[in-house]
Formats: structure tokens, C-alpha cells, sequence
């Protein structure tokens, strides 16, 4: 019998997949046919584990039903067979039933849960019997720490390391594996100190610097800025990996220090294509696209086939250098070598097409793949909505599997300045009925929603909010509010909230400065503007389009020409559209009817209907008849269906007097179905919309009237605003 059995042991040891289930199965009745089943506890326990390893779960509890006997041996092969079998929350439930109805445990089954559990994620129950284990082990303890580290919680893995008793744990405390996990733990806290610690414990130890410790090291010390640590700690292994080397030279990519992360590279006498990318990602990372690209071709001039990563952070530099041409050439190179439908790589196009004035052929990219992560859809709802595709990134949005906060605050930001304000709001109180943790964006973004359609109070429920979650000084934040006020009309109330502000930037100068400008107060804008200067915060573009639109809105010519002039010649700011627009109104309205013209003339770029507008309405205004009819025929080849243009020449023409133009002009206009805009009502109520007359067509909340009514009915639902956030 004894060579028998030794046969059947074999035979069962070799059954261990499910493909060889049926061969396992065939033994199973031979066994309680020659009686050996029910009096060998050793025979059933062989057969469960036989049943476990070919994942056939139903027959292995079945046959643990039946047996007559079971030691811990039977019931931790059950357990572990559960909680590794399909990785459902139900399979765990019952490795719990069964642990908690073992009579007797032992370490192993101790184990078996907690480790199951922790690499699960199931970090609170596997805490819980953690906590209840009598005699705590080193497998138990690293269970722990890799459960924790690998499912965000760096903090709590290393608590679990430090009330490790490591000279009654020798095992665990001279584990490399451990020991790397609870350094990278130490790296995502860029906590020096407590990485220093544990790098005495292993010199102490002895413990060998293996390739996944040292990296592990080196990355620590490289991304706290500690970069002479790093190459001591390099210096101290006997044969530096890639690994390690890559995270040296990723550790002087991060401050900057490219010539010492490409000296090191270059000391290197075969490096492969990890320690490659590590250089080609610094050059990017540091704005250095043009040698990044160079590099890259001296990799491949050297034999090195590039992968994934490559492709990625080359595709990042030809977004940062505007290089359409460049990126569409590294689509077809990324199709070539097959990753192109790479998550990674498929997100890096998308940006690349998107901020290179190509969003369609980004678009496309999107409807081809066949898998998305949150990350890609994420972009993608950027991309549609800098597109003016609304409904498209509602779409994604609505649909997600899984929704981070970049999600939420890229659909209200979205919303928001496409036009979009009520439902943008929408999708906040969605947010906080979901009690869904903001942020100052998510919150920075409600506030200039709230800004767009003046609503006051609305703005003030949600920086409320912020008091309570602690970001109420925030400069996000307070620039959004400071805007929003000054966009209701409250110029008091955000000028003492700028006067309250520590050390304000640069953007905040510039929405007081605007605020100032929109309101009619133009020259308490150029005093703001002459205290920034003595402060010495340095203005911007933005900045000289609040100062002329101040001196537009008051009529401050002298002082506007000033800083058009100043702004290139002392500033280097070239002037935009922007500022050209400011000055050609200001011009126009002063009756400086060819100086505006002028400057039509020379400026970088094609005047559009708003500009030629602003002249007719000087020539109105100053009775210019000869450049108004020479205005409008230029407006109206621009835009035939410009109202405005009809409106403003037969204006001209009754001006001065000639009654039968003015009635020519609007025949014409007539005849060419042009037919002049209806005048629009704003108005803004707490409860949502309020109704015009018909010969005043009315539009609620800067909306026409159709698409008012139907927010009213789904976004506000009856529902008091206030009641939803607040």
C-alpha cells in the first residue's frame, strides 16, 4: 500500500491547475472505494488541496463537509482557497466564516487572512485582526506594511514598521523587500529623516544593497534633494543597477541639474533604454524639448529601441515647443512599434493634438481606442470642452466608471466658461450631495460660475464652504472671490478683500485691476496699477488689457496711449488682440477716428466685426459720414448678416441730416433679410427665472428664454439653492 499511495500522492500533486481538474476528480471515488479517504486525514487533506490549487471551490468545500477529520492543515487550505479564488468580496466573507469557526488557529491561518485581506485592500478588517493576533509574526507585519503602502497609506505603513519589535523579528527587519517598501513609504512623505533612520538600521543589520533597495534609496534621497546621499549610496553598491542610475539622474532632473544628471549618463558604458528615458523625461521636464529630440536620436543612432515611455515624454516636448509636425511623425512611429493604443501613449497624443491647434485629430484618436482610463477620459473632457464640445464632455463625464476630483472640476470649469454657469452649478450640488471632498479649484471654479451670471449670493454660500473646509485665505480662492465680487458690481467688498491679503500675486493684482476697469472706476485702476509697480510685482498681458480698458472705460486717452506704448518698449510685452481692441474703441469714441483706423492698419492681424463696429460708432457718434459708409462696407463684406453695421450707417446718414439714406440703408437691410437682434431683459432671482412682455424679449440668467425654462425645470427642480450647498 505504501508504493501505492506514494503513486496516488504524486498523482494528485500533479493535478494543479484546472485543465487537469477531471484527472484530480477520477481519485476522488477511488479513494472511498478502498477506504482510505476516511481513515488517512492526510489522503483528504491532499485531495482539498488538489481541489484549491485547480480553483474548484465547490467540490473542495463539499469534500471539507464530508471528512470525518480535519486539523488546521484542512482548514487553512479551505481558507486560503477562498480568499485567493476569484477576488471577490463574497469569496473573503466566507475565509472570515470559516477563520472565525476554526477551533483552533494557527500562525499560518493568522497569516493566510491577513495577508488576503491586506492585499485585497481590506485594510480595516485586516487592521482589526492584526491588532486581535496573539503572537505577532514577520509575515504578519509585512502583510500590513505592503497592504498599506500599496493602497495609499504610506503614513500608517510605516507606524506598523516602527512598533515592529525588529530584534525578536530578525527575519523581517533584514528583508530587503520590507525594508524598500517602508523607504519608498518614506519617498511619498519626503520624509529625510525617517528614511535616514532606516538606512542606519540596514548598515547596522548588514543588510545587502539588492536593486530594489538601493533605487529604493537613491529615489529617496533624489527626490528630497539630497542628491549627494543618493550618489554615496550609489557609490556604496557593488554593481549599480539601471534602476538605481535612472532614479540618480531623475533625482538632478528634478532640481534642475541637467549637466550632473547627463554627466552621470554619460559615464555610463551601456545603459539601457530605462536610463535613456530617465534623460529624454529630465530634458522635458526642464523645458529643454530641443535636446530631448536630440537625444532621442542619438538613442536610436546607438541601436536602442524605444518604448512606451519614450514615446510619451518626446511627445510631451513637441507639445511644449507647439511641434504639430514632430508629434504626427511620432503617431506613425508609435503605430509602427505597436503602442500606440498604450494608455500612457494614447493620452500623451491627445494633449499633443490638443494643445497644438489639432483637437479634431485628437478626437478622432479618442473613437478609435478600445480602452480608457480615468486619467485619458479626464483629458478628454479638457479637450472637448476648449473645444466649445459641451454636450460631447457631459457625455464622458456622465458616463465614467470611476470619477476623481479632476473629473468633477474640469466639467464645472468646463461648463462654466463655455457658457454654460446654471449647470455647472448643477454638477457642484451633485458634487456636495455626494459629499465628494473639494478642493480651492472646485470651489475657485463655482465662484466664477457664480460670478458670470452676478449671482451674489450664490457666490457667497460656496466661499462659505471654503471658510469651513479651512481655504477661506487661500489666494485661489480669494482671486476668484475678489472677481466675483467685482462682477456683481460689489467693487467695496472685493477691494477690502484684496487690502486683507498677504503678499497678493500677480493674478490677483490683475482681477482687482480688472475689476476696477469694468466698473467705471479707471483711475482708482491706474492708482492700483502704480502701487503694484512700487511693490514690485511685474504686470503681464493681462495686466495692460485691465489698464486699457480702464482708460477706455473713462475716456482717458493720454493715459492710454501711454501704456500702449510703454508696454512693449519698457515691458517687452508685445500688444494682442486685446489690447489692440481697448484702443481702437477708446480712439474711436474720442473722435480720434484715424489714429483708430491706423492702427487697424498696422497691427499683426485682421480686424474683426467687434473693431469695425467700435469705428462706426465714432463716425455716428462724430458725424463722420465719408469714413462710416467706407467702415460699414468693410463690416458688412465681414459678416453680411451684422445687423449692427445696417443699424450704425443709417445712423451716420440721419446724423448728418440725409433722411433718405438712413432709409435706403435700412431697405437694403431689409432686402437682404437682415433682421436687428431684439433687445435682451437680465435678470437674476433667487428662485431661478422671471418673465418679459412680448415686444421685450426677456432672457433669465443671461440665457434666451427656451433654455431658461428648461433649467428651470431641471436644475433648480423647486429647490431653494441655498438648501444644497452652503
Amino acid at each position: 500500500m505504501g508504493s501505492e499511495w506514494l503513486y496516488y500522492t504524486q498523482l494528485l500533486h500533479s493535478c494543479n491547475t484546472h485543465s487537469l481538474l477531471h484527472h484530480g476528480r477520477q481519485l476522488h471515488p477511488l479513494f472511498l472505494k478502498k477506504g482510505i479517504l476516511n481513515s488517512a486525514l492526510t489522503v483528504g487533506n491532499r485531495l482539498l488541496q488538489m481541489y484549491v490549487k485547480c480553483g474548484s471551490m465547490v467540490d473542495a468545500r463539499t469534500l471539507f463537509d464530508e471528512m470525518p477529520q480535519r486539523n488546521c492543515f484542512s482548514w487553512n487550505t479551505l481558507i486560503e482557497g477562498y480568499m485567493v479564488s476569484g477576488g471577490g468580496g463574497g469569496d473573503r466573507g466566507k475565509s472570515l466564516e470559516l477563520f472565525q469557526s476554526m477551533p483552533q488557529r494557527n500562525e499560518y491561518s493568522w497569516n493566510v487572512v491577513i495577508s488576503g485581506l491586506a492585499k485585497a485592500g481590506d485594510l480595516r478588517h485586516a487592521r482589526l485582526l492584526f491588532d486581535q493576533m496573539p503572537m505577532k509574526n514577520g509575515i504578519a507585519c509585512n502583510s500590513m506594511i505592503h497592504g498599506y503602502y500599496r493602497h495609499g497609506h504610506p503614513r500608517e505603513a510605516l507606524r506598523v514598521f516602527k512598533d515592529l519589535n525588529l530584534n525578536r523579528l530578525d527575519a523581517s527587519g533584514r528583508n530587503s523587500f520590507v525594508l524598500a517598501t517602508v523607504v519608498s513609504a518614506c519617498t511619498h512623505l519626503l520624509d529625510i529623516d525617517c528614511g535616514k533612520q532606516i538606512l542606519a538600521q540596514i548598515i547596522v543589520n548588514g543588510v545587502e544593497f539588492d536593486p530594489i533597495l538601493g533605487s529604493s534609496l537613491v529615489n529617496l534621497y533624489g527626490k528630497c534633494g539630497d542628491l549627494d546621499s543618493a550618489r554615496h549610496v550609489l557609490s556604496s553598491m557593488e554593481e549599480p543597477d539601471d534602476f538605481s542610475l535612472s532614479a540618480l539622474i531623475t533625482g538632478y532632473a528634478n532640481v534642475g541639474r541637467m549637466s550632473d544628471a547627463r554627466s552621470a549618463f554619460d559615464q555610463m558604458v551601456n545603459p539601457s533604454v530605462v536610463v535613456w528615458n530617465s534623460v529624454i523625461a529630465g530634458y522635458v521636464f526642464n523645458n529643454e524639448d530641443m535636446e530631448a529630440l536630440v537625444l532621442f536620436n542619438m538613442m536610436r543612432e546607438n541601436g536602442f529601441r524605444e518604448d512606451f515611455s519614450t514615446v510619451s515624454s518626446l511627445l510631451c516636448a513637441c507639445t511644449s515647443i507647439g511641434g504639430l509636425g514632430h508629434g504626427k511623425q511620432l503617431h506613425a512611429h508609435a503605430c509602427k512599434l505597436g503602442v500606440s493604443k498604450d494608455v500612457i501613449v494614447s493620452t500623451s497624443l491627445i494633449d499633443m493634438y490638443s494643445k497644438c491647434g489639432s483637437a479634431d485629430d485628437g478626437c478622432k484618436l479618442f473613437r478609435e481606442l478600445e480602452f480608457c482610463d480615468t486619467i485619458l477620459l479626464n483629458s478628454m473632457i479638457n479637450v472637448y470642452c476648449n473645444s466649445g464640445k459641451v454636450q460631447e464632455a457631459k457625455q464622458i463625464f456622465d458616463t465614467m466608471p470611476h470619477r476623481t476630483l479632476i473629473s468633477w472640476n474640469s466639467m464645472i470649469v468646463g461648463l462654466s466658461q463655455n457658457g454654460w454657469p446654471h449647470l455647472a452649478l448643477d454638477v457642484f450640488r451633485d458634487m456636495n450631495d455626494l459629499e465628494i471632498k473639494m478642493d480651492k479649484f472646485s470651489l475657485a471654479s463655482v465662484i466664477s460660475a457664480c460670478a458670470s451670471i452676478s449671482a451674489l449670493e450664490h457666490g457667497e454660500q460656496a466661499f462659505a464652504r471654503a471658510t469651513i473646509i479651512g481655504l477661506e485665505a487661500d489666494p485661489i480662492i480669494c482671486t476668484s472671490l475678489i472677481d466675483f465680487y467685482c462682477k456683481c458690481g460689489c467693487v467695496d467688498l472685493g477691494r477690502k478683500l484684496f487690502s486683507g491679503m498677504e503678499n497678493p500675486d500677480q493674478a490677483t493684482w490683475n482681477s482687482m485691476l480688472m475689476g476696477y476697469a469694468t466698473n467705471g472706476h479707471g483711475l482708482d485702476s491706474l492708482n492700483l496699477f502704480n502701487h503694484m509697480q512700487h511693490v514690485g510685482v511685474q504686470p503681464n498681458d493681462i495686466t495692460f488689457t485691465a489698464i486699457l480698458s480702464a482708460c477706455d472705460h473713462c475716456g482717458l486717452v493720454k493715459e492710454a496711449r501711454k501704456w500702449f506704448h510703454l508696454m512693449h518698449s519698457e515691458y517687452y510685452i508685445s500688444p494682442g488682440f486685446e489690447h489692440y481692441s481697448c484702443m481702437i474703441d477708446l480712439l474711436a469714441r474720442a473722435g480720434c477716428l484715424e489714429e483708430a483706423m491706423g492702427l487697424i492698419e498696422d497691427m499683426p492681424f485682421d480686424a474683426d466685426s467687434s473693431m469695425w463696429s467700435a469705428v462706426l460708432r465714432g463716425c455716428t457718434a462724430h458725424g463722420n459720414r465719408d469714413l462710416g459708409e467706407k467702415v460699414a462696407a468693410l463690416a458688412m463684406d465681414l459678416d453680411p448678416t451684422n445687423a449692427g453695421a445696417y443699424v450704425q450707417l443709417a445712423s451716420v446718414f440721419a446724423s448728418s441730416g440725409d433722411w433718405h439714406g438712413s432709409s435706403k440703408v435700412r431697405s437694403r437691410m431689409k432686402g437682404k433679410n437682415v433682421e436687428k437682434n431684439p433687445a435682451f431683459q437680465q435678470v437674476w432671482s433667487k428662485t431661478g427665472t422671471k418673465w418679459g412682455s412680448r415686444t421685450r424679449p426677456v432672457v433669465a440668467n443671461g440665457w434666451p428664454v427656451v433654455v431658461t425654462m428648461a433649467i428651470a425645470a431641471t436644475v433648480f427642480s423647486g429647490r431653494e439653492t441655498s438648501s444644497r450647498y452652503g
